[in-house]
């Protein structure tokens, strides 16, 4: 997909909204912009691994309207099977 946009007065560009969509990038998300001759590129950033469950929720993850406490449901999950095995 290719889409034209002009750089604004302060060198800004706006990812469009169906490229942002289409990749994950969200307001937050890390990018990096890469020079190589007078090709410009915008990619989003490997997640750090020690922190891969905050990058997922800033990229993909839906906006919840509570906290959801990961480790009480697989702890949950885990008593549920253990009673199945028995």
């Amino acid at each position: 997909m290719k889409v034209r946009v002009r750089v604004g007065k302060r060198g800004q560009v706006v990812i469009p909204k169906e490229i942002r969509e289409k990749t994950g990038v969200k307001e937050g998300v890390e990018v990096v912009v890469e020079v190589k001759g007078d090709v410009v590129t915008i990619s989003r950033a490997s997640p750090p691994t020690e922190d891969y469950v905050s990058y997922y929720r800033l990229t993909y993850a839906k906006k919840l309207d509570h906290e959801v406490d990961i480790r009480g449901l697989l702890g949950e999950e885990r008593a549920e099977r253990h009673k199945r095995v028995r």
